[in-house]
């Protein structure tokens, strides 16, 4: 999944330890995507889609 968002976005993911099952996404601090929420984790292609209108929605 990393891969795929340094494919799309030309950035490098930071994966931070947790536990719980615990799986967000943040950029800049503001969640975009959050395991907990949805109750199922992200697909690559959905993830990039996420981050993608996050992107557009901040101009």
């Amino acid at each position: 999944m990393a891969a795929g968002l340094k494919e799309a976005f030309g950035v490098d993911a930071e994966l931070i330890s947790g536990g719980g099952g615990i799986f967000d996404v943040k950029v800049d601090g503001d969640l975009v995507y959050s395991k907990h929420q949805t109750g199922e984790f992200p697909d690559e292609a959905r993830l990039i889609g996420e981050l993608a209108e996050a992107r557009h929605a901040a101009g």
